[in-house]
């Protein structure tokens, strides 16, 4: 099959265009830059310019690429859903696939849950043969944003502070996120569907903290602190912060409990996640920093 990608140059991209050319797709992705076409290009990828803050062009890009379905790895949430919709139906792609988040679901009022979540609603509303996939926490590999940046402090730091410990967490590796965005696009049958994309059962936040640790070999201590105090602080931080490296909602999700069914996506998928165990164990692995 022919594949249009969007978002193929960033983490999950790179596996996604990866695992394409494995599985004997096609890929064409869009580059806004040098750079991006260089990414997707090593990644197996034919690059073809465009950049979704210029919506007037896409269609007609969109048309060029001669795809049989688009592979939407751009967040939704910075608002360029409906001008990707649009420029889907324009181009005559019908089957589309569109990657969200399970962060949709939170009970904090976060700008970027409203933006994908008016996304998802155009999505569905749009006639496309669609199906949403909505993975939790992704991480495996170096640059994860998530638990790369956990695994090399828990490599060196004595003590840390855990808020939200007793909440559940259901992280999913990088890999089978990819695995199943492409299952999606195989098969007709998941037209219409909304995934929830999930690691195979939840942790509670200290038990995906303990897990984390083995595979490292830390000895770091860790000590329950309640969340508010370390969001005040957090919030301080940001205002006086150009590029903060944590943010006051980020802490507020850690008292939120995200475990998700994956029901649905093992039946229509064949998904079989790995276990969260294998999966930090092979990243630290991969890191260097296993022992």
């Amino acid at each position: 099959m022919r594949l249009l990608v969007t978002g193929g140059s960033g983490f999950l991209g790179g596996y996604v265009l990866r695992e394409a050319a494995r599985r004997g797709h096609e890929t064409v992705a869009l580059a806004r830059s040098a750079a991006a076409a260089r990414a997707v290009a090593d990644r197996g990828a034919q690059p073809v310019t465009g950049d979704l803050d210029a919506a007037d062009n896409l269609a007609e890009i969109f048309a060029a690429a001669r795809c049989a379905a688009l592979v939407n790895l751009a967040s939704l949430g910075f608002g360029h859903g409906p001008a990707i919709v649009a420029a889907t139906q324009q181009a005559g792609i019908r089957r589309a696939i569109f990657v969200s988040s399970t962060a949709v679901t939170t009970s904090l009022a976060a700008p970027s849950k409203r933006v994908r979540l008016a996304a998802e609603q155009r999505i569905g509303e749009s006639g496309l043969d669609w199906t949403i996939l909505r993975p939790t926490m992704i991480y495996g590999a170096q640059g994860d944003r998530n638990l790369s940046r956990l695994l090399a402090l828990l490599s060196r730091a004595r003590m840390l502070p855990v808020p939200g410990g007793r909440h559940l967490q259901q992280p999913v590796h990088v890999a089978d996120v990819a695995g199943a965005v492409l299952a999606a696009a195989e098969r007709a049958g998941a037209a219409g569907s909304c995934y929830d994309v999930a690691g195979p059962e939840p942790l509670t936040f200290a038990e995906l903290l303990r897990i984390s640790a083995r595979a490292v070999a830390s000895r770091t201590r860790f000590i329950p602190v309640p969340v508010m105090p370390l969001v005040a602080a957090a919030r301080g931080y940001e205002r006086l912060s150009r590029r903060p490296k944590i943010r006051a909602e980020q802490l507020l999700r850690l008292a939120e409990d995200k475990a998700f069914a994956i029901r649905d996506a093992e039946r229509d998928l064949d998904y079989a996640p790995r276990p969260f165990a294998a999966g930090i164990r092979a990243e630290a692995e991969a890191m260097g920093l296993a022992r």
